[in-house]
């Protein structure tokens, strides 16, 4: 059943607008009658189309449920920039395995280092990405994607994560050892190419986050972010 993100719903009706309302009509053909399935924050809306035009499609509610498909755990992928279009990339995988945010971070090995204004061009695309994501794996609340953080900002941020684990090239705790029972906030910081320096990791090591490994192999910058994902969501149940 087609599924859409929308928080115009209020006494029982739902008007969906924009370029959804378009590929309602025109893409799907759907017809007055037909039913899709509408989501807001978690919640799950069984609904049937009373008018469609370009500008809106107005429903009316027929049931609605919490979803099954969140993950119980709130997890924060602190990613740093990599180079070309590896962030699509991330960003559609981490939204399909459970993540609940994206919070891109220039560090010190990050070979793209594009200023806010050119980075804030490209959150858009990044935003539709993860809404095609949301769509695609069943999901029923969107992932934020936030604006691009200093590494100062991204660990000002971590000291709020109930648990806060950097993958570090040069090794650490594995991640599959960590005891991760209660923990209902992870951050998770990720380098970019290269990795860390350092003085980056000491860094965040003396702020409270814990070192960890993904076992003896490198792994490229936008595979480490699925494997450290995959491996949280397991440890706590979500997979």
């Amino acid at each position: 059943m087609p599924r859409f993100f929308c928080d115009d719903i209020s006494g029982g009706m739902i008007n969906i607008t924009g370029p959804d309302a378009r590929h309602i009509g025109r893409s799907l053909r759907m017809r007055l009658g037909d039913e899709i399935t509408v989501c807001s924050g978690g919640t799950e809306y069984l609904a049937r189309i009373l008018t469609i035009s370009d500008e809106c499609v107005s429903c009316e509610t027929l049931d609605k449920k919490e979803s099954e498909n969140e993950p119980d755990v709130f997890v924060t992928l602190f990613q740093a920039v990599p180079k070309g279009d590896k962030l699509d990339f991330i960003v559609q995988k981490a939204t399909e395995l459970g993540v609940s945010r994206i919070c891109p971070v220039l560090t010190s090995r990050c070979v793209s280092r594009p200023d806010k204004k050119s980075f804030d061009k490209k959150l858009e695309r990044l935003r539709r990405i993860s809404l095609e994501a949301c769509k695609q794996s069943g999901r029923a609340k969107l992932v934020e994607i936030t604006p691009l953080l200093s590494f100062e900002q991204c660990l000002e941020q971590m000291k709020h994560c109930d648990l806060s684990l950097v993958c570090y090239e040069k090794g650490g705790r594995s991640l599959c050892r960590e005891t991760l029972e209660g923990k209902r906030d992870i951050g998770l910081l990720i380098g970019s190419e290269g990795g860390f320096e350092q003085e980056e990791a000491d860094r965040a090591e003396a702020s409270g986050a814990v070192l960890t490994g993904l076992g003896k192999r490198i792994l490229r910058c936008e595979t480490a972010p699925v494997a450290a994902l995959s491996v949280i969501m397991n440890l706590t149940g979500n997979m």
